[in-house]
């Protein structure tokens, strides 16, 4: 199985199992209120998961804060660890291009954006530039296969 891919799924499975409620109706609200034991007048003890429509309670912001940060930590150290950008890199590389059509549309754009990365970021790492160059030549030959 891919490398990255499975971290990402580790990270998922964590994230989707942190107790917090996503709400885009004042129904959807006052029902994730609910299961926390709360009024939709108890605001003062959630905070918003930014602008996704997420809310967490505030008891546990500093969790959330560190699992986050986890996660971001054990994504770099897999990218770190791969010396030579066939490994997690290409793994890396190969599922976001194949999860944002890169054989159909071959624009590279939001798969680095979901990646947080830039073209320039690239360019400076050679094990990154050729994890990147040969995700992107086995998505090129998926594709005409």
């Amino acid at each position: 199985m891919n490398a990255y891919s499975e971290l990402k799924s580790k990270h998922e499975k964590e994230f989707n199992e942190f107790p917090m409620f996503f709400a885009f109706s004042n129904e959807q609200f006052e029902e994730g209120m609910a299961k926390f034991g709360l009024t939709k007048f108890d605001i003062n003890q959630i905070y918003k998961f930014g602008d996704t429509g997420g809310y967490y309670l505030r008891t546990d912001g500093e969790r959330l804060h560190e699992m986050l940060t986890r996660h971001d930590k054990e994504m770099q150290d897999a990218v770190d660890a791969d010396e030579t950008g066939e490994g997690f890199i290409f793994d890396m590389f190969d599922y976001e291009l194949a999860n944002h059509e890169y054989g159909y549309t071959h624009d590279t754009s939001d798969t680095l954006d979901a990646l947080g990365l830039t073209p320039e970021d690239i360019e400076k790492d050679q094990r990154l530039l050729h994890g990147f160059i040969l995700a992107k030549k086995r998505q090129y030959e998926m594709e005409e296969a």
